[in-house]
Protein backbone atom coordinates (compact mmCIF):
# COMPACT_ATOMS: atom_id res chain seq x y z
CA UNK A 1 0.00 0.00 0.00
CA UNK A 2 3.02 2.15 0.59
CA UNK A 3 4.59 1.10 -2.35
CA UNK A 4 1.74 2.25 -4.18
CA UNK A 5 0.93 5.16 -3.02
CA UNK A 6 4.67 6.71 -3.24
CA UNK A 7 4.48 5.79 -6.74
CA UNK A 8 1.21 8.00 -6.95
CA UNK A 9 2.68 10.84 -5.16
CA UNK A 10 5.22 10.64 -7.94
CA UNK A 11 3.18 10.72 -10.80
CA UNK A 12 0.80 13.60 -9.41
CA UNK A 13 4.56 15.55 -8.67
CA UNK A 14 5.28 14.59 -12.30
CA UNK A 15 1.99 15.80 -14.04
CA UNK A 16 2.09 19.06 -12.04
CA UNK A 17 5.74 19.50 -13.56
CA UNK A 18 4.66 18.99 -17.01
CA UNK A 19 1.78 21.06 -16.73
CA UNK A 20 3.54 24.28 -14.75
CA UNK A 21 5.98 23.87 -17.15
CA UNK A 22 3.98 23.70 -20.33
CA UNK A 23 1.83 26.86 -19.01
CA UNK A 24 4.91 28.88 -18.19
CA UNK A 25 6.31 28.47 -21.62
CA UNK A 26 3.14 29.36 -23.57
CA UNK A 27 2.46 32.18 -21.39
CA UNK A 28 6.12 33.50 -21.87
CA UNK A 29 5.61 32.91 -25.97
CA UNK A 30 2.15 34.66 -25.79
CA UNK A 31 3.70 37.28 -24.26
CA UNK A 32 5.91 38.42 -27.53
CA UNK A 33 3.11 37.90 -29.33
CA UNK A 34 1.13 39.85 -27.66
CA UNK A 35 4.14 42.73 -27.55
CA UNK A 36 4.97 42.69 -31.23
CA UNK A 37 1.44 42.77 -31.49
CA UNK A 38 0.91 45.98 -29.91
CA UNK A 39 4.36 47.23 -31.29
CA UNK A 40 3.05 46.70 -34.88
CA UNK A 41 -0.28 48.66 -33.86
CA UNK A 42 1.51 51.93 -32.29
CA UNK A 43 3.79 52.16 -35.05
CA UNK A 44 6.85 50.35 -34.06
CA UNK A 45 6.74 52.36 -31.02
CA UNK A 46 8.64 49.12 -28.74
CA UNK A 47 11.52 48.99 -31.21
CA UNK A 48 13.32 52.47 -28.92
CA UNK A 49 13.83 49.60 -26.02
CA UNK A 50 15.85 47.75 -28.12
CA UNK A 51 20.21 47.69 -26.75
CA UNK A 52 22.04 50.05 -28.45
CA UNK A 53 25.42 49.44 -27.49
CA UNK A 54 27.66 51.17 -24.90
CA UNK A 55 25.35 54.03 -24.10
CA UNK A 56 24.69 53.56 -20.08
CA UNK A 57 21.28 54.78 -20.17
CA UNK A 58 20.70 51.59 -22.84
CA UNK A 59 21.45 49.36 -19.91
CA UNK A 60 18.04 49.46 -18.83
CA UNK A 61 16.65 48.23 -21.93
CA UNK A 62 18.95 44.90 -21.03
CA UNK A 63 15.67 42.70 -20.22
CA UNK A 64 12.63 44.14 -22.24
CA UNK A 65 14.68 43.62 -25.22
CA UNK A 66 14.69 40.21 -24.50
CA UNK A 67 11.02 40.52 -25.18
CA UNK A 68 10.71 42.41 -27.99
CA UNK A 69 11.61 41.45 -31.77
CA UNK A 70 11.58 43.08 -35.08
CA UNK A 71 8.37 41.57 -36.86
CA UNK A 72 6.23 38.57 -36.63
CA UNK A 73 8.75 36.31 -39.21
CA UNK A 74 11.36 37.39 -35.96
CA UNK A 75 8.91 36.50 -33.29
CA UNK A 76 7.69 32.86 -35.13
CA UNK A 77 11.62 31.78 -35.81
CA UNK A 78 11.88 32.46 -31.91
CA UNK A 79 8.73 30.61 -30.73
CA UNK A 80 9.90 26.43 -31.76
CA UNK A 81 12.89 26.56 -29.86
CA UNK A 82 11.78 28.66 -27.06
CA UNK A 83 9.01 26.59 -26.55
CA UNK A 84 11.16 23.31 -26.70
CA UNK A 85 14.13 24.56 -24.68
CA UNK A 86 12.43 26.38 -22.21
CA UNK A 87 9.77 23.31 -21.50
CA UNK A 88 12.51 21.00 -20.84
CA UNK A 89 14.29 23.83 -18.57
CA UNK A 90 11.55 23.89 -16.83
CA UNK A 91 10.85 20.65 -15.89
CA UNK A 92 13.50 20.67 -13.53
CA UNK A 93 11.67 23.36 -11.66
CA UNK A 94 9.86 26.29 -12.35
CA UNK A 95 11.98 28.53 -10.12
CA UNK A 96 15.84 27.40 -11.36
CA UNK A 97 14.30 27.73 -14.31
CA UNK A 98 13.47 31.35 -13.83
CA UNK A 99 16.61 32.23 -12.41
CA UNK A 100 18.38 30.12 -15.19
CA UNK A 101 16.54 32.13 -17.65
CA UNK A 102 17.45 35.69 -15.72
CA UNK A 103 21.26 34.98 -16.19
CA UNK A 104 21.20 34.63 -19.48
CA UNK A 105 18.81 37.77 -20.19
CA UNK A 106 21.21 39.89 -18.55
CA UNK A 107 24.53 38.40 -19.20
CA UNK A 108 23.82 38.28 -22.74
CA UNK A 109 21.69 41.84 -22.69
CA UNK A 110 25.38 43.18 -21.15
CA UNK A 111 27.27 41.51 -23.63
CA UNK A 112 25.08 42.83 -26.58
CA UNK A 113 25.42 46.64 -24.88
CA UNK A 114 29.44 45.86 -24.96
CA UNK A 115 30.73 44.91 -28.43
CA UNK A 116 27.76 45.37 -30.73
CA UNK A 117 28.69 47.22 -33.43
CA UNK A 118 28.04 51.31 -33.35
CA UNK A 119 24.50 52.66 -34.27
CA UNK A 120 22.89 49.03 -34.12
CA UNK A 121 20.21 48.28 -32.11
CA UNK A 122 19.63 44.34 -30.93
CA UNK A 123 16.48 43.18 -29.33
CA UNK A 124 14.70 39.33 -29.50
CA UNK A 125 14.84 36.76 -27.41
CA UNK A 126 17.18 34.09 -29.66
CA UNK A 127 20.25 34.96 -26.63
CA UNK A 128 18.05 33.52 -24.56
CA UNK A 129 17.29 30.72 -26.93
CA UNK A 130 20.93 29.99 -27.15
CA UNK A 131 21.26 30.28 -23.70
CA UNK A 132 18.87 27.56 -23.09
CA UNK A 133 20.69 25.52 -25.56
CA UNK A 134 23.58 25.39 -23.64
CA UNK A 135 22.34 25.08 -20.34
CA UNK A 136 20.39 21.93 -21.68
CA UNK A 137 23.52 20.37 -23.26
CA UNK A 138 25.37 20.94 -20.22
CA UNK A 139 23.24 20.08 -17.30
CA UNK A 140 23.78 16.84 -17.01
CA UNK A 141 26.82 16.39 -17.35
CA UNK A 142 26.99 18.45 -14.45
CA UNK A 143 24.52 17.60 -12.80
CA UNK A 144 25.43 13.92 -13.37
CA UNK A 145 22.02 12.72 -14.29
CA UNK A 146 21.46 10.52 -17.11
CA UNK A 147 18.45 11.35 -18.53
CA UNK A 148 19.31 15.07 -18.69
CA UNK A 149 22.71 14.07 -20.43
CA UNK A 150 20.34 11.82 -22.68
CA UNK A 151 17.93 15.13 -23.43
CA UNK A 152 20.87 17.40 -23.80
CA UNK A 153 23.07 15.32 -26.43
CA UNK A 154 19.40 14.69 -28.46
CA UNK A 155 19.44 18.76 -28.28
CA UNK A 156 22.59 19.12 -29.49
CA UNK A 157 22.34 16.31 -32.26
CA UNK A 158 19.21 18.31 -33.07
CA UNK A 159 19.60 21.76 -33.57
CA UNK A 160 23.75 22.12 -32.90
CA UNK A 161 24.13 22.69 -36.57
CA UNK A 162 21.77 26.02 -36.55
CA UNK A 163 23.09 27.39 -33.30
CA UNK A 164 27.21 26.98 -34.53
CA UNK A 165 25.23 28.32 -37.43
CA UNK A 166 23.89 31.24 -35.44
CA UNK A 167 27.12 32.35 -33.73
CA UNK A 168 29.22 32.51 -36.87
CA UNK A 169 30.41 35.95 -37.28
CA UNK A 170 29.69 35.87 -41.15
CA UNK A 171 26.07 35.85 -40.49
CA UNK A 172 24.31 39.24 -41.76
CA UNK A 173 21.24 41.41 -40.31
CA UNK A 174 21.27 38.70 -36.94
CA UNK A 175 23.13 39.78 -33.80
CA UNK A 176 26.18 36.79 -33.91
CA UNK A 177 26.92 38.32 -30.80
CA UNK A 178 23.79 38.37 -28.49
CA UNK A 179 23.91 34.64 -30.02
CA UNK A 180 27.48 33.74 -28.73
CA UNK A 181 26.80 35.65 -25.03
CA UNK A 182 23.79 34.05 -24.75
CA UNK A 183 25.17 30.68 -25.11
CA UNK A 184 27.99 31.52 -23.34
CA UNK A 185 25.66 32.52 -19.97
CA UNK A 186 23.31 29.03 -20.55
CA UNK A 187 26.65 26.86 -20.01
CA UNK A 188 27.58 29.20 -17.36
CA UNK A 189 24.08 29.16 -15.84
CA UNK A 190 24.31 24.93 -15.30
CA UNK A 191 27.33 25.49 -13.02
CA UNK A 192 26.21 28.39 -10.93
CA UNK A 193 22.96 26.38 -10.47
CA UNK A 194 24.10 22.72 -10.29
CA UNK A 195 22.01 20.45 -7.94
CA UNK A 196 24.48 19.37 -5.02
CA UNK A 197 24.00 15.80 -5.02
CA UNK A 198 22.54 14.02 -2.08
CA UNK A 199 25.24 13.16 0.73
CA UNK A 200 28.06 15.14 -0.68
CA UNK A 201 29.97 17.19 1.77
CA UNK A 202 29.33 20.75 2.05
CA UNK A 203 32.49 22.73 1.21
CA UNK A 204 33.32 25.04 4.06
CA UNK A 205 36.07 27.86 4.55
CA UNK A 206 39.15 26.77 7.13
Amino acid sequence: MTGTTGRDAAARDGAGRVRAAAQLMAAWVALLWVLEAVDLATGHALDGYGISPRQVTELRDIVPAAFLHYGFGHVAANTVPLLVFGFLAALGGIRRFLAVAALIVVVDGLGVWLVSPPYSVTAGASGLVFGLFGYLVVRGFVDRKALDIGVGLLIGAVWGSTILLGISPTQSGVSWQGHLFGLVAGVAAAFVFRRRTRGAPALTPG
